[in-house]
């Protein structure tokens, strides 16, 4: 078994030196302290995504929800809505499907702009958190998701989209945006929760 968790971090230290050699810009993943994100996945926007994208990238979200939660991580939920023009809040088209497995006491983020920072508490509340490292999902992958993962980089987050969880109106155009973002495969990331998982139990 020590040899075993021996091998796991030599790969974690591995997959996070690369990370750190694809955005020498962003911070040292030291005290890796990890949110997900789960972004705009609501009824009224979902008909107008690629099948394609929302095949994969559906089960890839709960699938990063399970891993999460299941480790103790921050899952944030962020949801659109534009005055005047709706979702409405508390409307069915407002909220995510039922097969989305969010929770009610996963925090709630609201916002009128792509950007989920601009004009929330989303910074506040991950601040409260001691979160430093954020992963990114959902949709739109050409729109709020991007929008919100260039807002956390202007904040100094540790930011990644996660490859395969990304849905949007065109595959090339998803596609597109992981090749220009610093993207995180999802057994990459497994590693990093597992890094984040050591330290802790070594305080």
């Amino acid at each position: 078994m020590k040899r075993t968790l021996t091998l796991s971090l030599v790969m974690i230290m591995v997959s996070a030196a690369a990370l750190a050699a694809q955005n020498p810009q962003a911070k040292p993943l030291t005290k890796l302290k990890p949110a997900l994100l789960v972004i705009d996945i609501q009824n009224a926007f979902l008909p107008y995504m690629s099948d394609q994208d929302k095949k994969a990238g559906m089960p890839a979200i709960n699938d990063l929800i399970g891993l999460f939660r299941g480790n103790g991580f921050p899952v944030i939920r962020i949801y659109h809505t534009e005055p005047g023009y709706g979702p409405k809040p508390g409307t069915k088209e407002f909220e995510y499907p039922e097969s989305v497995t969010i929770k009610p006491d996963d925090p709630k983020i609201i916002k009128n702009f792509g950007n989920g920072f601009k004009k929330t508490d989303l910074d506040t509340v991950l601040k409260a958190k001691g979160c430093n490292a954020l992963f990114l999902c959902g949709l739109s992958s050409i729109g709020c998701v991007l929008a919100t993962y260039h807002g956390a980089l202007d904040l100094d987050y540790n930011v990644f989209m996660v490859k395969g969880a990304l849905i949007g109106p065109d595959p090339a155009l998803t596609k597109a945006v992981q090749d220009i973002c610093q993207t995180i495969d999802p057994s990459a990331l497994i590693l990093l929760i597992e890094a984040a998982l050591v330290e802790a139990r070594q305080k």
